[in-house]
């Protein structure tokens, strides 16, 4: 039976990355709790995810107060473009396919930044329990994607090279997404995209500050009871999902005020009025030396 199961996983890894899987040697380590898939040059890496897994997972149950109870794969893959392919985007740097209980994580991006490896991990990891123990059509993306960021500490190494404070200028702008509109997929684009990973994050995080943890968990437990979203979040949190995104809202409006946006922007702010002020001193000069020409002129009449 697992021979049978490593077959059909194998299969759909051709599916997903043919290229590598002709051209470059995989090999594979299993534990009791995890199996990783990686190319030949990664071995040490394959062996660093097997050894930081156990605590991550107790990290995440405990955080959810639910069971990883299924052996996930971990497929690492060297090669960025090989990646992005994939992925469908330049900038992610990992995906799950809950359906699988797989996660790809490019290493590429991994390699600069040690740390960046558990909390990815950790973040996939928590896209697989999610669906593991709710339908995935009755998980809205918004709230997938915000507690996957919750527990995980934020974006940090599942979106790089981002622009930052991508959510103050929305909401300053009045060009922040509803949430009606981030139930079932995200925009297309770098920043829309962008704004709507910002935009669940801190919902969830705007539910933790004013119902707590157990405002969270009960929504979770709610929908995997079967509940739809939308009544869920009333059972929990005894307001609507209207109620709760007008609220949400005016405490961004109260956050995001354009004192914050310069504050946060302080250095491009400074370099900014620097360059007027050195233009306003050049123009002063010229005015001043074309006044001294017309003085001397005058002088020689």
């Amino acid at each position: 039976m697992v021979c049978r199961k490593k077959v059909l996983l194998f299969i759909c890894l051709i599916l997903l990355f043919p290229t590598p899987l002709r051209g470059t040697q995989r090999s594979a380590t299993e534990t009791d709790a995890v199996i990783v898939l990686f190319e030949e040059p990664l071995e040490i890496a394959a062996k660093e995810v097997s050894d930081i897994y156990p605590a991550l997972r107790e990290e995440l149950e405990k955080t959810l107060g639910w069971r990883l109870d299924f052996k996930p794969t971990v497929l690492l893959i060297k090669d960025r473009q090989t990646f992005q392919e994939r992925a469908g985007s330049t900038l992610f740097t990992a995906f799950a396919v809950p359906g699988q209980r797989l996660i790809v994580i490019d290493y590429s991006r991994m390699a600069a930044d040690p740390s960046l490896l558990a909390t990815t991990l950790k973040h996939e990891l928590c896209h697989l329990l999610l669906h593991h123990h709710i339908q995935s059509a009755n998980l809205p993306r918004w709230l997938d994607e915000g507690i996957s960021q919750w527990v995980s500490g934020g974006m940090a190494g599942i979106i790089m090279d981002r622009e930052r404070f991508v959510l103050n200028r929305a909401v300053l702008s009045g060009n922040y997404i509803s949430i009606r509109n981030l139930v079932t997929y995200f925009p297309a684009g770098e920043v829309p995209l962008l704004t709507a990973y910002e935009e669940s994050k801190d919902l969830i995080e705007y539910i933790n500050r004013k119902f707590g943890r157990k405002g969270i968990l009960d929504i979770l437990k709610y929908l995997r009871e079967g509940y739809a979203p939308d009544r869920a979040i009333h059972r929990s949190l005894s307001i609507s999902l209207a109620e709760l995104e007008s609220k949400w809202v005016k405490d961004l409006g109260k956050r995001a005020t354009w004192f914050t946006y310069l504050v946060v922007h302080l250095y491009q702010t400074l370099f900014f009025l620097g360059a007027l002020l050195t233009v306003f001193g050049f123009i002063r000069a010229r005015i001043r030396k074309r006044n001294y020409q017309d003085d001397d002129i005058f002088s020689d009449e």
